[in-house]
């Protein structure tokens, strides 16, 4: 079955770095695009970033463009989010997601706390 498995939250002070991780099983990574969403508290879900399977091409939101990188590996069948920058806004849980036959699916998510 379908599995996303994310990694690599935790707290950071404002300014700081992380890298998060999404490992995916189940399906051919390499043939579906993959996003990264995030939700804070109080707060609806956010598209944070994509990426297309084929070509590469990525997406971000506004707040966050020129700041997080997303990448993938199709030899690891693993998504990235590399975030520089933080600011405390960025608090969230992180969850990687994609969309197979207009089925979503996601993983459980990690939290990036982001506090001085």
């Amino acid at each position: 079955q379908v599995q996303l498995v994310e990694s690599g939250g935790g707290l950071v002070q404002p300014g700081g770095s992380l890298r998060l991780s999404c490992a995916a099983s189940g399906f051919a990574f390499s043939s579906y695009a993959m996003s990264w969403y995030r939700r804070a508290p109080g707060k609806e879900r956010e598209l944070v970033a994509r990426i297309t399977s084929t070509s590469g091409s990525t997406n971000y939101a506004a707040s966050v463009k020129g700041r997080f990188t997303i990448s993938r590996d199709n030899a690891k069948n693993t998504l990235y989010l590399q975030m520089s920058s933080l600011k405390p806004e960025d608090t969230a849980a992180y969850y990687c997601n994609t969309r197979l036959i207009l089925i979503d699916y996601w993983g459980q998510g990690t939290q990036v706390t982001v506090s001085s």
